[in-house]
């Protein structure tokens, strides 16, 4: 029978079974917690049955909360009214586990007195990622099932373990085969009755707490083990301070405390910054004008043009998900060169752990080295690579259109040239996309789609989904200067090279974007990328400190010397000659150097990159102000506890950052103009998110 549209309920012999079907993902809405109560309700009201199942339909177990009634007034029962039901319940309640138990799933298994799951289940307490701790009970009884340490590790970094794993920590009771989850949970069930178990409650667990208990410093040897991934984020020193709270407090004093560090995230920024992060990832796989109905096109052979750093690195990615590629250089030295480093990483994977030695010489048996562009003839998908020049990128383009198969999609990986320029080299610029890899592209996770005047439809869905499958986060933007990423970049330059010649030094201006959160400074990024990337030994003039730099042969960390010097680790110390050269090179152009704070630095390089956004989405380069967000959080490093550019900008307010720009423009000049839009949104009263 139906207990809501969401819960049914049946009963197998003495066993009741409560099944869930709330798709996608069975999250915990009202209807569910509902639905789940009034279960209970008849299992309770009934004598004849002796236990109780929780199961779900679908391809998931409870998926965690749903994060849509977040902020918003609680419906009874809550997750951890209904949770208290389950733990209280007079008969052996048995979680049968399916896909995944994330979160407050996992939670509410934990209050279950059983569990079984299917080996392919996985399982986990990912709140970090949104900026939260689990405040289900997580940081309480996932401690007393698995251990301190163990807990602390699945909590603060948010990762899943497998039903095998979780067999072996007693997270999970027993294991039930692929396929047949409810039988052998009802079955499970009806054992522990014959067996006359006990209603094993995890709160009353203590055995696990020991070894903690015994090792005082196990905390701080936590912190101090994980201070550079938990830098800047307050989500993680709250699960540990609520995992403190299990040796310290009675169960129930330990619950209040979880709520209260758990409120204490959700109403700050950090949690709000993650959570439109994880909604912005999912929101720039939607393109306004691409429905479903767009026909996807096959993508069975892929071809790379250059077998540099960038091209090895884009290789890869189609070889690590069983795409075949062939990859094209100039010469079979430069060919064999970059195989070479192909397979040298891959090797290097395996020798980690992280691959097995038999998939390196899969992975490479899918990979064919050419000279020759004409081998690219049959490919589903060609993706240039070559250098960042105009006339070359169209001169491979115009070889390519007489070369490739009709229906080929013409794909280039420039940084910030005009695409329909070099699409006009070709008689199909329908077929011209651009697909901006950043370095090393194999491990970043951005691909900035670039949308051309002309490019068709099918080709922008095909690349949207081919994102997906390569495990990119894909965000279509369109053509224009440096695209969406590189054009604030570039904004970034402007003021950070501005700041050096006026008075701040490299470091200086690094650490306040170091403190700020990006993971390194500024100067530190160009050093560790090289100077000499863009910059031409014929050509140079002088014009420019990193010019001058790069004519002493001064390139960055290769050559021990840049910005910074560097020893043989590459440890980075300042440079007397490279501040020798920005302040001769300031003398020469009449600017008289000053003391610059802190707080000048950050206004006037944040400020610079918010202005550039929202110029980008005035003209239509980015289509929403989240997508800019996105760009800048997975491509550049900016940190995801301040939810990216516009975001943070969203957060001083709108008006607040017109006032700024107007302060710093008078000061610093017509840099600082503010944006139109800018102008619009205050007289409006809109942020950039309703922009």
């Amino acid at each position: 029978m139906q207990v809501n549209d969401v819960t049914r309920y049946e009963c197998e012999g003495l066993i009741a079974v409560i099944t869930v079907d709330s798709p996608p993902v069975n999250a915990f809405s009202a209807k569910v917690r509902q639905g789940i109560a009034g279960g209970l309700e008849k299992a309770r009201a009934d004598e004849a049955v002796g236990a109780v199942v929780l199961i779900c339909q679908g391809k998931t177990f409870f998926a965690g909360a749903d994060i849509t009634e977040f902020g918003k007034p609680v419906i009874e029962p809550s997750l951890r009214t209904m949770q208290a039901m389950i733990e209280d319940f007079p008969k052996p309640v048995i979680a049968a586990i399916h896909g995944t138990a994330l979160g407050g799933g996992l939670e509410t298994a934990l209050v279950c007195h059983y569990r079984i799951a299917v080996p392919s289940a996985r399982m986990g307490l990912p709140e970090v990622n949104l900026g939260l701790l689990p405040g289900a009970g997580g940081t309480q009884r996932l401690p007393r099932v698995i251990g301190v340490a163990a807990a602390l590790d699945l909590m603060t970094s948010g990762k899943q373990t497998g039903a095998k794993k979780a067999l072996d920590m007693a997270l999970i009771d027993r294991l039930a085969d692929e396929g047949n989850l409810r039988g052998e949970a009802i079955a499970f069930a009806q054992a522990v009755l014959d067996e006359k178990r006990p209603l094993v409650k995890v709160r009353d667990m203590t055995e696990k707490l020991e070894e903690a208990r015994a090792n005082p410093a196990l905390f701080d040897d936590f912190r101090k083990a994980n201070a550079r991934k938990f830098r800047g984020f307050k989500a993680p020193e709250n699960i540990i301070r609520s995992v403190e709270n299990v040796l310290k407090l009675p169960f129930d004093e330990g619950m209040v405390q979880e709520r209260a560090l758990f409120n204490e995230l959700m109403e700050g920024s950090q949690s709000a910054a993650q959570r439109h992060v994880f909604f912005a990832e999912r929101q720039a796989a939607k393109v306004d004008d691409i429905g479903k109905d767009v026909e996807l096109l096959p993508v069975r052979k892929v071809g790379v043009i250059g077998a540099g750093t960038m091209g090895g690195g884009i290789a890869m990615n189609f070889l690590n998900v069983g795409i075949p590629v062939t990859i094209v250089e100039t010469s079979q030295d430069a060919l064999d060169r970059g195989l070479g480093i192909i397979r040298k990483n891959y090797e290097v994977t395996a020798s980690k752990g992280k691959m097995k030695p038999e998939d390196v010489d899969m992975r490479m048996g899918l990979l064919t080295g050419v000279t020759m562009l004409e081998a690219l003839a049959d490919m589903d998908l060609i993706i240039e690579a070559v250098f960042e020049n105009l006339d070359v990128k169209r001169e491979v383009f115009a070889k390519l259109d007489a070369i490739a198969k009709p229906g080929a999609i013409l794909a280039t990986n420039t940084s910030y040239l005009d695409i329909d320029d070099i699409a006009a080299a070709t008689k199909r610029p329908e077929s011209v996309i651009g697909l901006h890899f950043f370095s090393p592209a194999n491990v970043m996770k951005l691909l900035e789609i670039v949308r051309t005047k002309d490019t068709a439809k099918p080709i922008v869905a095909t690349a949207g989904k081919l994102a997906k499958t390569i495990g990119k986060i894909g965000v279509t933007v369109g053509n224009g200067f440096g695209f969406v990423g590189n054009r604030i970049l570039a904004a970034r330059n402007t003021q950070c090279d501005q700041l050096v010649l006026e008075g701040a030094t490299p470091q200086q201006v690094d650490k306040a974007l170091y403190d700020f959160g990006f993971p390194m400074g500024h100067f530190q990024m160009r050093d560790l990328v090289g100077l000499d990337v863009g910059w031409n030994r014929e050509t140079t003039s002088s014009a420019n400190v990193r010019e001058i730099l790069n004519e002493m042969g001064r390139h960055g960390q290769k050559t021990k010397g840049g910005y910074y010097d560097y020893d043989e680790k590459r440890n980075h110390t300042p440079s007397p000659v490279a501040l020798k050269v920005i302040e001769d090179f300031a003398a020469k152009q009449g600017i008289a150097r000053r003391a610059i704070s802190d707080e000048e630095i950050l206004d006037r390089i944040l400020y610079a990159m918010v202005n550039e956004g929202a110029r980008i989405l005035d003209e239509g380069i980015a289509s929403r102000s989240s997508d800019i967000d996105i760009c800048w959080v997975t491509g550049y490093g900016w940190p995801r506890y301040r939810g990216g550019p516009m975001f943070w900008a969203d957060l001083q307010g709108v008006p607040q950052v017109l006032e700024k720009l107007k302060t710093l423009q008078a000061k610093h000049g017509d840099s600082f103009v503010p944006s139109p839009l800018i102008e619009r949104l205050v007289a409006e009263g809109k942020n950039f998110n309703q922009a």
